[in-house]
């Protein structure tokens, strides 16, 4: 006997991360899906176009991100083992700290938080970090933990398999449609037009746009925006000495330096960034990186890693936030405009929940209950505040 039930349709605008998660979830739960996207996947320009991203939990005493990551974990391994590719590396975190890990400090919390779940941590002192972590011997880190629960991923190369496997699950992928304004009907969002003057209409519209949010939705311009972090590759000579377990993911004090970093990829390429307060851009300005920056990476790799102090530099980029005021995802139905939900604010720390991403969207886009939808639901600008790991 065929359903009565009529399929709702649902036109997604951006075809990053939070895009791609959400397109797969709803198309799972029988929408009808249509992902559009300004330019070809993976979109050079966006966030979720990298070689790596960080993967952990370690998220201070913030227990909804905590529980995000941890839930996270067995996503990536389920993907890897379904894509039949390692895409997700498990390296393992190292987490540091200048000073001893003290309570309410980053590293302490972490710890702790991750420990009650049963996390396998283990502390490090200087000397054993020294021992076991040969690169930083001469680094003035008193010690921290170590988390192998935790890594990195392919970032460009997951966002064009998830891209992959939208269009086998029956997503109708729109490429080259660059966003001109909303359509809506009778105080209704009912679609979206495009610069070519093309309209596309559905029950719903998703905006996924990222760093382009503000620009695209200017009502939001008070609680988000777009802001550029530089991330750097250097070319190290011996890339062995340079992976893990030697050398993993790593944070140097992050939550007052912003240093991060991963290891090498077999080519020899080092990636080393920056999670601080960045600066604000114009989402389609150059991404280039401001004047001076270079000099201040080569200052901190020469206190820190003296061996590649003149490491060749290879490329050099702006990593593009959509930063809130808080630091906390934007998912939520727009109250003043029905048919229109948001999914943004990535704050530079979202990548890490694609596997978990989808289904809280697609929760919140169908209003079903979700116990981490909470913190992410529309709400006024206060004082501001900063995801964990962030210096300010």
């Amino acid at each position: 006997m065929l359903s009565t039930q009529v399929m709702r349709s649902i036109l997604v605008l951006g075809a990053g991360m939070f895009g791609l998660t959400a397109a797969l979830e709803l198309r799972r739960r029988h929408w009808h899906v249509t992902l559009a996207d300004t330019g070809a996947l993976p979109r050079p320009t966006a966030a979720s176009t990298d070689i790596s991203k960080v993967v952990r939990a370690d998220y201070g005493a913030d227990e909804t991100h905590t529980a995000m990551g941890s839930a996270s974990l067995a996503g990536w391994r389920q993907w890897n083992r379904q894509w039949r590719r390692t895409l997700f590396h498990e390296d393992g975190f190292l987490v540091l700290r200048r000073g001893p890990m003290e309570p309410g400090g980053f590293e302490h919390e972490s710890f702790h938080a991750l420990s009650r779940l049963g996390f396998p941590l283990r502390k490090l002192d200087a000397a054993t970090l020294r021992a076991e972590y040969p690169a930083w011997g001469t680094a003035s880190y008193d010690g921290g933990y170590f988390n192998p629960h935790a890594g990195w991923v392919e970032s460009g190369e997951v966002i064009a398999q998830l891209s992959r496997d939208a269009q086998a699950a029956g997503v109708n992928l729109r490429t080259t449609c660059p966003f001109a304004r909303l359509q809506e009907r009778s105080s209704r969002v009912v679609g979206a037009e495009f610069a070519d003057g093309t309209v596309m209409r559905a029950d719903a519209v998703l905006m996924c746009v990222g760093a382009w949010t503000p620009s695209a939705l200017p009502f939001l311009k008070d609680v988000m925006w777009a802001t550029a972090q530089p991330v750097l590759h250097f070319k190290v000579p011996i890339p062995a000495a340079w992976q893990a377990p030697r050398f993993p993911v790593w944070a140097a004090d992050i939550s007052r330096t912003g240093w991060y970093g991963f290891p090498a990829l077999e080519d020899g390429t080092l990636k080393i960034a920056h999670h601080g307060k960045g600066r604000r851009v114009p989402p389609d300005a150059p991404r280039v990186i401001g004047p001076g920056v270079e000099a201040q990476f080569r200052e901190f790799i020469a206190a820190t890693f003296p061996n590649i102090a003149h490491a060749p530099l290879i490329s050099s980029h702006t990593c593009l936030y959509c930063d809130t005021f808080d630091g906390r995802f934007w998912i939520d139905h727009d109250p003043q405009r029905p048919g229109l939900v948001v999914a943004a604010g990535d704050s530079g720390h979202a990548f890490k929940f694609a596997p978990v991403m989808g289904a809280l969207i697609a929760d919140v886009v169908e209003r079903v209950p979700n116990p981490w939808a909470g913190p992410f639901a529309w709400r006024s600008p206060t004082a501001p505040s900063r995801e964990g790991a962030r210096a300010g």
